[in-house]
């Protein structure tokens, strides 16, 4: 199987067996988010369960790209199960990490792992390339005291012990098969003492700063007593093309990578023309005492990029120092009010270290501070909150160790019940509280869906909030984010944007098969927001990234390649370079409209799950806020995105709107009518199901069983 290993690792924690499941059984849909979907769906018999329940199955999957010569798409592995994160359902979902942990497991000879029951007793996962009697180990945390600890001590205790104390650059014999060295250490996936605990804000940690954020995983897998997922691998991966991959490869580096002798842009792109390091060419030098300053601005001390395997791009940075190592974006600036920069990198380092989702961070810290103001929080307030959030306390090192701590550790059952009420996220403890409605109605708790905090706003960027409302999380996909970012820096550094709104909004729809040429799917407009044109647009995103993004693993910040300073005529490379890639590494000749559509079937797939789990069209619904309370001026002086007005094109303000809520019902049946949902129910239809490019009658039977089979057009009484 090119591409493949072939095996996928099955492991039962309650009876610490392992078995293989064939690759080939679920290769129809090619790997990551689509096998992984389809996986869950035939183990979990039961889709009600709630995420904490033993029956939970958790999957960690590649894609059959990882480990190869792709650029920015050999590096993430995609994790699904029943999360715990949102609310008022945990929702099947996903979260996905980079690194180089896909390729290891790779050349392990595993495509993924299936993580099913609880243990007894704390364990960790000890896999040593493919053999499953002398490689694969359930094996007790004790031994190496892995339980309580952080997640880097756990990760250097792991390696260590497989390296069996070995100095670094020696040869290691895993063990794990009758021939094979390396010199690599064990790439290690661990929990901290938030996963152990059980917080909702728990993740997973993979290195210094790789996080599987979203979902709640790391307190999944604390429920399941699993501390660490541990793999080394000797193997390799066998490619279909090698001439053809490296062809593809050098002609992405010279057509629209970025080029150190032709800079074309200095300001922050997620592009393919970004440069190495995020700042290295652009922001204002930063020095300890600058408060609030964010790690993706140019730091004074020596730093080097820092990729995920295989990367063009190494979009992380090693500092000198060794503070906020590999972290970047939100790591470093959920405590953005810290006295110095110094305080601010160790801050983002002890959410790694201790396993903590950082955008929950990030919305929780001003909600308790907004709180505090309000005269309600505070030591013998209403809410009893140990913490001082006044100066000098608020701002220092000390303040936030015990913030995290607070939500991350247990202190023998003698906590107050403040800490407890952290631990379940802003929403919950708002709930416990008895702010809900009212902090929701405000938006003094800017949490729009699902419970889970907002990124960018949907009152703007309708894609972005759509996406997420009809789906099971924050999406954090950037597709289209750039029609935001580049207008709005353009304003604040008085240039023009790459393009203007017209070529912009030519140059995506142009791609955007089997829409293309719809212009209106980009216009943002208020006279558009909830039209057929906006269905398109969020249906196409859905389809790409369940695909090309999440499927077959090319990274979020450098794909989709729509406008590309380096390409002819501006034009990047998607649409042309993920179909030459797969072709290459697997021989499947799949076209890039292939691609969506089969990135429709995982949507499908995915949305009879979260249907199966209990959802229907009237549960689709944002929090009050945002019908009712205008966009905040939250990026500088304009929220610019491309909309028509009077017949022009032009990059138009949208800050101080809200959203309508009849306006977004007519949406929603707008958007079931294109998917052939229910319009009613919202529930996936038989016609549709069966129309669909996998066979998905298995998902028809089950949705039946229930009652959860959405009716037809013809079938329904007029």
């Amino acid at each position: 199987m090119n591409g493949y290993a072939g095996k996928i690792l099955r492991v039962n924690l309650t009876t610490r067996s392992v078995t293989i499941i064939p690759t080939s059984d679920y290769e129809r849909w090619v790997g990551g988010h689509g096998m992984g979907s389809a996986i869950f769906f035939d183990l979990v018999k039961d889709k009600t369960i709630d995420g904490f329940d033993p029956a939970n199955v958790v999957t960690m999957m590649t894609s059959p790209l990882a480990g190869t010569l792709v650029p920015a798409g050999t590096g993430r592995t995609e994790v699904q199960g029943i999360g715990v994160q949102s609310y008022p359902v945990g929702w099947f979902t996903r979260s996905n990490f980079g690194g180089r942990f896909s390729t290891m497991l790779k050349c392990a000879g595993w495509d993924g792992i299936v993580l099913e029951g609880r243990a007894d007793e704390p364990v960790w996962l000890d896999v040593r390339d493919d053999d499953l009697k002398e490689g694969v180990h359930v094996r007790d945390c004790a031994p190496l005291s892995l339980w309580e600890t952080d997640t880097w001590e756990c990760q250097k205790r792991i390696w260590h012990f497989v390296a069996e104390g070995k100095p670094y650059g020696d040869w290691i014999d895993p063990g794990g098969r009758e021939w094979g060295e390396t010199t690599q250490r064990p790439a290690v996936v661990a929990i901290g003492p938030a996963g152990e605990n059980r917080s909702r804000m728990a993740c997973l940690i993979h290195d210094a700063a790789n996080g599987s954020g979203q979902g709640g995983f790391g307190a999944v897998w604390g429920s399941k007593n699993l501390k660490a997922v541990s793999v080394i691998g000797t193997g390799s991966i066998h490619v279909h093309d090698p001439q053809a991959l490296m062809k593809a490869r050098l002609m992405h580096k010279n057509l629209y990578g970025f080029d150190l002798d032709d800079v074309r842009t200095k300001e922050w792109t997620s592009g393919m023309q970004a440069p190495p390091v995020p700042g290295v060419l652009w922001g204002p030098a930063v020095t300890d005492q600058t408060p609030g300053a964010e790690l993706w601005q140019r730091p004074v001390e020596g730093h080097r990029p820092q990729a995920c395997t295989g990367c063009h791009s190494g979009c992380r940075a090693r500092y000198e120092s060794g503070l906020g190592n590999e972290a970047s974006c939100v790591d470093t600036l959920f405590y953005s009010d810290a006295d110095s920069l110094e305080v601010q990198r160790k801050a983002s380092d002890l959410l790694n270290r201790y396993g903590l989702n950082a955008y929950e961070m990030l919305g929780l810290v001003p909600y308790l501070r907004a709180l505090h103001e309000m005269d309600v929080l505070g030591p013998g307030k209403k809410i009893d909150c140990p913490l001082d959030f006044n100066k000098p306390a608020y701002g220092s090192f000390e303040f936030v160790e015990a913030l995290v701590k607070m939500v991350s550790c247990r202190n023998d059952g003698h906590e107050p019940q403040f800490v407890h009420d952290l631990r379940e996220g802003a929403v919950r403890a708002a709930e416990k509280w008895g702010r809900l409605d009212e902090d929701l109605t405000t938006g003094l708790l800017p949490y729009p869906h699902w419970g889970l905090p907002v990124h960018y706003d949907p009152r703007a960027e309708l894609e972005w909030g759509y996406g997420t409302i009809l789906g099971d999380r924050d999406i954090n996909e950037h597709d289209f984010n750039g029609l935001f970012w580049d207008p709005t820096l353009a304003d604040w550094y008085g240039r023009e944007p790459m393009a203007a709104a017209e070529e912009a909004v030519r140059i995506y729809t142009d791609k955007m098969v089997p829409y293309q040429g719809d212009l209106l799917m980009l216009d943002y407009s208020d006279e558009n927001m909830y039209s057929e044109h906006m269905a398109k647009l969020v249906a196409w995103h859905r389809h790409y990234t369940r695909f090309w993004k999440q499927s077959c693993l090319f990274c979020d910040w450098r794909w989709p390649d729509f406008i590309n300073l380096y390409a002819p005529e501006k034009r990047g490379c998607t649409g042309t370079l993920e179909p030459l890639f797969l072709k290459a590494v697997t021989g499947k000749d799949l076209s890039f409209a292939q691609g969506i559509e089969l990135g429709r079937a995982i949507w499908n797939l995915d949305h009879a799950i979260w249907t199966l789990q209990g959802r229907h069209r009237d549960d689709v619904h944002f929090a009050e806020y945002v019908y009712s309370v205008p966009l905040a001026d939250e990026w500088g002086p304009k929220y610019l995105l491309p909309g028509r007005e009077n017949g022009q094109w032009d990059y138009f303000d949208y800050a101080g709107r809200h959203l309508d809520k009849k306006g977004f019902e007519e949406f929603k049946t707008r958007f079931y009518e294109l998917e052939g949902w229910d319009p009613r129910t919202g529930y996936p239809t038989r016609r549709t199901l069966e129309q669909l490019c996998l066979d998905l009658d298995d998902v028809i039977v089950e949705l039946k069983k229930h009652g959860k089979l959405g009716e037809d057009n013809d079938d329904r009484v007029i």
